[in-house]
């Protein structure tokens, strides 16, 4: 299938097809320490499209070729993949995951992810690849990040109620 000028389909052409954003999540709950790593998790999968192109019926199929996570704070990192939750890899909240990142001071970060496509079409004859890459940037979040400061005490509180920190 050609477009308008007679070229071969290219992204562009099928971008009227685009995945919706994906919503980024930041583990636990959008709010972080710093010094201590905050999960992030862009649900992504194949998506399907269907229409109408150059006046023909078209299906056009996207799938997550790459997700650029960008942490609000100068830092960003690319993942092959969307990254999951602490719960799905078995690892406790704070620890570094492939798509976590550590902020070192406090403050509110606006976090979101891009989500980049590659696309198959359709027309009726089976799928063919189209060239390039659809990016469809997430909405932002706010992360906010705190400052923790611990202390080792002599008892804890169910020993002594008057501890410090009780």
């Amino acid at each position: 299938m050609t477009n308008d000028a007679g070229a071969p389909l290219t992204i562009t052409d099928v971008a009227q097809f685009a995945p919706a954003p994906v919503t980024t999540a930041a583990e636990p709950g959008g709010v972080g320490v710093a010094g201590l790593p905050m999960n992030f998790v862009a649900a992504t999968t194949a998506q399907t499209r269907s229409g109408t192109l150059l006046g023909r019926p078209i299906t056009v199929r996207f799938t997550p070729a790459r997700v650029d996570f960008v942490y609000g704070d100068g830092e960003s990192r690319t993942s092959t993949d969307g990254g999951e939750s602490w719960a799905t890899l078995g690892q406790a909240s704070f620890t570094p995951t492939p798509t976590s990142h550590t902020y070192r001071t406090r403050g509110t970060y606006p976090a979101h992810a891009t989500v980049r496509y590659t696309a198959e079409v359709d027309i009726g004859g089976g799928w063919f690849p189209v060239p390039g890459e659809l990016a469809i940037d997430g909405s932002v979040q706010q992360v906010r990040v705190y400052e923790a400061d611990t202390a080792l005490v002599a008892r804890t509180c169910t020993e002594q109620l008057a501890a410090p920190g009780c």
